[in-house]
């Protein structure tokens, strides 16, 4: 119901306004739609100062404050980013809270102790190779990782033995016209 509509209602019972006509009418029409104008600019404010809500101002304002964007590709992902990025805080150093904090910035990576002190692993379980947007990622890893800490980046690819049960000879992967670095990759 529009604010015109909601302004006639509260003086209808008074039965002393001309509500459907003249300039009585005219003046609660043009009050209403300021209203309504005002109620949608508060409606989107209120929407974007949430960050699971937010979808572009909001969003733009948070990563402002931020030294780095976050690597996600929708909305959803992003908003889970900035939450994770402003999670990140003196008491997120244990192995449980930065996995949660890579996890949440859309990086599909995940942090492991090496067993050699000072060091830790840092892998990329579902994706094969070195990801896309790996100098980004590196960046923003670095910035969650405690920076005493010595990273070793672990990349995955194509075993032989994957490869003898996807090809039986040399010609099944020359007649694919496969590229190394597609072949290196066929995990799946």
């Amino acid at each position: 119901m529009s604010h015109a509509e909601q302004l006639k209602d509260l003086l209808r019972p008074l039965r002393v306004y001309r509500l459907e006509g003249g300039p009585g009418a005219g003046e609660l029409a043009a009050q209403g739609a300021g209203l309504d104008a005002v109620a949608a600019e508060l409606d989107l404010v209120q929407r974007e100062m949430v960050i699971a809500t937010a979808e572009d101002r909001g969003l733009e304002a948070i990563e402002s404050l931020l030294a780095r964007r976050p690597v996600a590709s929708t909305l959803e992902r992003r908003r889970a980013a900035l939450a994770a990025l402003l999670r990140v805080g003196g008491d997120s150093f244990t192995l449980a809270a930065i996995n949660d904090n890579l996890a949440g910035c859309g990086l599909n990576a995940a942090a492991s102790e090496t067993g050699t002190p000072g060091y830790v692993e840092v892998r990329f379980p579902d994706v094969p190779g070195i990801p896309e947007g790996f100098e980004e990622m590196k960046r923003i890893i670095e910035d969650i990782l405690p920076c005493h800490l010595g990273i070793e980046y672990v990349f995955w690819y194509i075993t032989w033995a994957m490869m003898e049960e996807k090809f039986e000879t040399w010609g099944d992967i020359e007649a694919g016209g496969y590229t190394w670095e597609e072949l290196e990759k066929m995990v799946r």
